[in-house]
């Protein structure tokens, strides 16, 4: 059993689509079909089931993909002391972060880590806040970035920057003063729960004496973009991150609303028992000196 026949049956895994783990991995199908057949013939075990022109993981692939995983993080990890070596001319950087951090905050920090170390590779994960979470649980990210603050024993959790909320709409809603009566009668797109944006909302809303069950919540969409693009068709309304909402206030698509503005903190996540890297320290420090504007 080699590494790279775990590398490809994750990315069969994930996928569930051998053609496009091969794509993924620039290589030929035959050549990802016969690493999973030797596999399952060394182990005499199916680890996909064959459903028509489908495959689905198995119940012994569902449990040997969590333990290839950690076999590639450990053989990851190994590479990269040896990588370390190199004084920041070679490395691998994974970073998973929340959608806002990602899509909004992290480019610009990416651009600058690249152009002052072009030898180290970067790789960064989108999920939300749970998901960013479960991925540092299991060794998988050497750094996370999430919207909200993360209660876990086994995780360091330190803030590195600050944002708000802005509420907006668009269309028929004509409410420009946010009055809690108003707050439980006017239809709203949220995000999906695990998100740090609609954990800061909520909490704000509840500081305010609102439920959130009372809200006529009549959307829930899975990324920013979805949920801005409804609030600007007309859907309802949208408490999103000054980031995300700054271009659609600018040309007139979306409107603030007069409410108390929740602010937040960007946090950065570590596995407490992981050293860090040269290169993983490099990005630390850049991240530190940055503000969002």
């Amino acid at each position: 059993m080699t590494l790279e026949q775990l590398r490809i049956f994750v990315a069969v895994a994930e996928r569930e689509h051998v053609t496009e783990a091969a794509q993924a991995l620039h290589l030929t199908q035959s050549a990802v079909s016969a690493a999973i057949r030797a596999l399952e013939a060394r182990t005499a075990t199916a680890l996909f089931d064959r459903i028509g022109r489908r495959i689905a993981l198995s119940e012994a692939g569902k449990l040997f993909l969590i333990e290839a995983r950690a076999v590639l993080a450990r053989a990851a990890a190994a590479e990269t002391v040896l990588a370390d070596l190199a004084g920041l001319k070679r490395g691998h950087l994974r970073i998973a972060a929340s959608q806002t951090v990602a899509n909004y905050w992290l480019p610009p920090l990416l651009c600058r880590y690249r152009r002052s170390h072009p030898g180290i590779a970067l790789d960064l994960f989108i999920g939300n806040s749970e998901e960013v979470r479960a991925r540092l649980r299991d060794g998988l990210d050497d750094f996370g970035f999430v919207e909200d603050a993360i209660d876990d024993p086994h995780l360091t959790v330190t803030p590195v920057a600050e944002d708000e909320l802005i509420v907006v709409a668009a269309g028929p809603i004509k409410v420009r003063t946010l009055t809690p009566a108003a707050i439980k009668t006017m239809p709203w797109v949220f995000r999906e729960s695990g998100s740090g944006t609609r954990a800061i909302f909520e909490a704000a809303l509840r500081r305010e004496g609102i439920k959130p069950g009372d809200l006529e919540i009549v959307l829930e969409l899975p990324s920013n973009e979805a949920v801005r693009a409804a609030a600007e068709a007309g859907a309802g309304a949208a408490a999103l991150s000054k980031l995300v909402v700054a271009g659609a206030l600018k040309r007139g698509a979306l409107k603030a609303l007069a409410w108390k503005r929740p602010t937040r903190r960007f946090f950065a996540l570590r596995l407490k028992e992981r050293g860090i890297t040269r290169a993983e320290a490099a990005f630390y420090a850049l991240v530190r000196g940055c503000k969002v504007a």
